[in-house]
């Protein structure tokens, strides 16, 4: 089964597929330096070893992209059992990192209900720091015309986010419809639910 962004598993997925992309990326230049010294004898000034240069720089952008993620450390299984046993029909979506020009913070899971956005991280986070990033996923979803109550929980916080889902479980229904009452399609995703844009935003601002 194909692993995509926002599902469980996405970060320990592309750790390896960024790896063998990067890799590509710079045999490919590579390749050109060597076969230009080849046609030229050993002489590295010709047109083959421009195109190498310019080739290294999609090259360069792609080992930044890799590791960036291999700094991050995955949702453990223990951890996916727990939240997605409580979670029940709640739209999920696993292991964001979220990037800021101020603030980074990695999202183990985080559940989108009407216009609740409940997330956890499994790391011990300042309080400000969690409400800077609070604040951020706010402004990023009223740009596109949509109010959301966000609350980040960080590892201290693990039993108060899980009685959280069971809170949003149980009202799920409730919660949906009020928030549906004034929603309006979004024109990128025409045949998205709500809960589905929203889960598509907060994937767009993430690594």
């Amino acid at each position: 089964m194909k692993i995509r962004k926002g599902d469980y598993g996405y970060i320990k997925r592309q750790k390896v597929t960024r790896l063998l992309k990067t890799l590509a990326f710079f045999l490919l230049p590579m390749a050109f330096f060597i076969i230009g010294l080849v046609l030229n004898k050993g002489d590295r000034m010709n047109i083959y070893t421009v195109i190498a240069m310019v080739g290294c720089i999609p090259a360069c952008m792609s080992a930044v992209g890799m590791i960036m993620m291999w700094m991050r450390k995955p949702m453990s299984a223990e951890l996916y059992q727990e939240i997605s046993s409580r979670a029940g029909s709640l739209l999920m979506v696993y292991e964001l990192f979220l990037t800021t020009q101020e603030k980074n913070l990695f999202l183990d899971a985080t559940a989108v209900c009407g216009d609740y956005v409940t997330a956890y991280t499994d790391r011990e986070i300042k309080h400000k720091d969690l409400e800077f990033m609070e604040e951020h996923i706010r402004k990023t979803l009223r740009a596109d015309h949509y109010k959301a109550t966000v609350k980040i929980f960080d590892r201290t916080q693990k039993k108060a986010f899980l009685e959280r889902l069971d809170t949003l479980r149980n009202r799920q229904t409730e919660f949906e419809a009020a928030a549906n009452e004034n929603f309006k399609p979004y024109e990128k995703y025409p045949d998205l639910s709500r809960n589905e844009v929203v889960k598509h935003i907060l994937m767009a601002i993430a690594l």
